[in-house]
């Protein structure tokens, strides 16, 4: 579709960087008001309305995703999240891991970059050093130990998502839609903020038609992605470095417009503060969170967000996985938490 828009003054993939950048400024922004994170939303205080707010958020994106899909503007036919061979341990076990290192961390990554934003210095050293794993169990020394692991799969044959059961996508849309909204609705929210949180929702297709529909380009093809934070660090690190030699995308963009959103937003609201680690033993459980994230949100085929928000919307069996396996690999990590004093108090 791209081309016969006859926009001259960039390319699909310059476009993308673009789109990667107003998406960013809306999520960073929704997300530093609404206090949006997964981790809260299982362990926190306010575990509750945190949840309410991310369900929301979810039935948004289940259900513009699934339309976009309906109107055949998108397809997930050829995505990761479909492939026959699921990489099942490498999913079960890197959101495990995540799910650990986000309760280590106290927040996972789309929350710390948000809050990094706002003058928590832990949050961005966090980033940091889950990018460089991230990268590194991508293309580098911790790359064996993800192919290795990716190399025991389970042949799903043409059942790889929720579309290919009784009732197709429309029933099921329908049913994890209304399971999430009935969530939110008992979470006792303010309407403000449920009605904030549809919005960052509405980011997840978004991203999605942008990308795959209204940025497709025949002649210079870009990538069909969406909100996500595992690859989108991975790759800002890489440009970062070497911007010379590779060139920016959605991803570097999307967390630029992130950072850039929450400032702004914490200024507004008077929520700007600066804030570092209180003691070594805190400095060391969150470099090893860090660790834990980065390298199992690449193992899981997402974060929270990636493979979770904007991976559920796709009915992909591996994105719920992988969102099953974080939520579990918290709430365990957490238990485990109640029994070491040491790292209650880190």
């Amino acid at each position: 579709m791209y081309e016969s828009l006859n926009i001259t003054a960039l390319t699909a993939p310059q476009a993308a960087v673009v789109l990667g950048l107003l998406v960013g400024l809306a999520f960073g922004a929704l997300a530093e008001i609404t206090g949006f994170c997964f981790r809260r939303s299982l362990v926190g205080s306010d575990r509750r309305q945190a949840m309410g707010v991310w369900m929301t958020a979810l039935a948004v994106a289940i259900l513009g995703t699934q339309g976009a899909a309906a109107m055949g503007w998108i397809t997930f036919a050829d995505h990761r999240f479909y492939t026959p061979q699921m990489p099942m341990l490498a999913i079960a076990l890197g959101g495990l891991m995540f799910g650990a290192g986000m309760v280590l961390t106290r927040g996972c990554v789309s929350r710390l970059t948000v809050l990094g934003a706002t003058g928590n210095t832990r949050g961005l050293l966090v980033v940091a050093v889950f990018a460089i794993t991230a990268h590194a169990t991508l293309k580098g020394i911790l790359a064996p130990v993800r192919t290795t692991l990716g190399s025991v799969t389970v042949n799903m044959g043409d059942t790889l998502g929720f579309g290919a059961l009784p009732g197709g996508p429309l029933l099921w849309t329908l049913v994890l839609a209304a399971a999430a909204l009935v969530i939110a609705a008992t979470s006792r929210n303010r309407p403000v903020m449920l009605v904030l949180a549809a919005l960052l929702g509405l980011l997840v297709p978004l991203a999605w038609v942008g990308t795959g529909f209204v940025l497709y380009d025949d002649f210079d093809p870009i990538a069909m992605e969406s909100l996500s934070f595992t690859s989108a660090w991975a790759d800002t690190l890489f440009w970062t470095i070497a911007s010379t030699s590779i060139p920016a995308g959605f991803g570097s963009g999307l967390i630029g417009g992130v950072l850039v959103g929450a400032l702004i937003a914490s200024l507004a609201g008077g929520r700007f503060r600066w804030q570092s680690f209180e003691s070594p033993g805190q400095t060391g459980r969150y470099m090893a969170g860090a660790g834990l994230m980065g390298m199992g949100g690449v193992m899981a085929g997402g974060c929270t967000v990636g493979a979770g928000l904007a991976g559920v919307p796709t009915l992909s069996f591996a994105a719920i996985l992988a969102l099953g396996a974080i939520a579990v690999g918290a709430l365990v990590c957490d238990a485990l938490l109640g029994r070491v004093p040491a790292l209650q108090s880190a």
